[in-house]
């Protein structure tokens, strides 16, 4: 790189930013540590609201309908999760 380069547009022009509602479910299952049983993920983050393709959910509404009680990774607690809410686009908020 050079000293003298100037300030350059991005090649790639950014859209404007649409709000998402809820957070990513990877975002809350890093804040635990693993193994969690259910219960516990829920009295820890159940009221965190995570996306869905159907809109914004509480992850303790999302566990009720997990048969699971245990999980030894975040992986295996995110899989039984989309298993619950599926896989998809995310709906954008409307402003």
């Amino acid at each position: 790189m050079s000293d003298d380069t100037e300030d350059e547009e991005p090649a790639v022009e950014l859209g404007e930013r649409t709000p998402v509602e809820g957070a990513p479910l990877a975002r809350v299952s890093s804040r635990l540590t693993w193994p969690k049983e259910k219960s516990e993920v829920d009295r820890l983050e159940g009221d965190s609201v995570i996306r869905t393709p159907d809109g914004p959910r509480e992850l303790s509404a999302v566990l009720e309908d997990v048969d699971e009680t245990y999980f030894e990774r975040h992986q295996e607690f995110e899989s039984h999760v989309r298993a619950v809410i599926g896989t998809g686009p995310i709906p954008t908020a409307e402003e």
